[in-house]
């Protein structure tokens, strides 16, 4: 009987150890990898030499000499990042990071967290993470067509004809960026000038998409605030808290994703 060719008796079993890891909640993927070009992970107290490390389970893994536990359930956290806080584990300059707040506003109890995507130095609102790098990056993949939805402050005038003009993309520098769809909100008196809100929802989340496009637009953004994510929205949660979403709605959202999540 033929064998079948799509399958080699040679193949590793298991997966990648920056796979297990990521599913782990230990780090991203290419986060992992860097990680292991340093040298911090180890399997049976020897340094893991390459992420092309297949393995059945994490037994005898650590990282920076921890042993690493068992996966945990899946778990997703919603966050009100103030301005002046980095998207980052850490910052070699000194500035704060999301996670100075964040220990202050999470249960002692929480396992490590990882953020879906980044909000700017300047930039507030709500702010998702999970101890799932697998989920961590299907959220932040463009084709999973997950919209962020923005509240923007600008000074300056701009006609709605053109907001809605940006449905069909717009390339701005050589970057290309896809359909957003973009409102005028309401007016509000400043001396000296005009204020007004805008609300734009995107689903690529370039590198300060909202920022250059408005800025393209010839208005001066003064105020960022990110309102919701998917169907994760920042309602009145509190700047600088944080709360846990619930398992069901975080397993209804995950059913509606585009593609399985093995």
């Amino acid at each position: 009987m033929p064998t079948n060719p799509s399958k080699s008796e040679d193949r590793p079993e298991g997966d990648r150890i920056a796979k297990l890891l990521a599913r782990a909640g230990i780090a991203s993927r290419r986060e992992v990898e860097r990680m292991i070009d340093d040298r911090r992970i180890t399997l049976h107290g020897k340094p893991v030499e390459t992420p092309a490390t297949f393995l059945t389970s994490l037994s005898g893994v650590s990282v920076d000499g921890k042993p690493v536990g068992p996966v945990e359930p899946s778990q997703l956290f919603a966050f009100h990042k103030p301005t002046g806080l980095l998207t980052a584990e850490r910052d070699f300059t000194g500035r704060p990071t999301i996670y100075d707040a964040l220990v202050n506003a999470l249960p002692k109890s929480t396992p490590r967290l990882m953020p879906i995507g980044r909000l700017d130095l300047n930039t507030e609102g709500l702010l998702l993470l999970t101890n799932d790098g697998g989920l961590k990056r299907q959220m932040e993949l463009p084709a999973s067509g997950i919209p962020r939805t923005y509240r923007a402050r600008v000074f300056g005038d701009v006609a709605q004809e053109e907001l809605e003009a940006l449905a069909e993309g717009i390339e701005i520098d050589g970057v290309r960026y896809g359909s957003i769809d973009a409102n005028k909100e309401r007016s509000t008196s400043k001396s000296g000038g005009r204020n007004q809100w805008i609300e734009m929802s995107i689903t690529e989340g370039k590198n300060r998409e909202v920022r250059r496009v408005l800025e393209h637009l010839g208005l001066e953004v003064n105020r960022l605030i990110r309102t919701a994510y998917g169907p994760f929205e920042l309602a009145d949660l509190g700047r600088g808290q944080a709360v846990q979403i619930r398992k069901g709605d975080l397993d209804r959202f995950v059913s509606t994703l585009k593609g399985s999540r093995k």
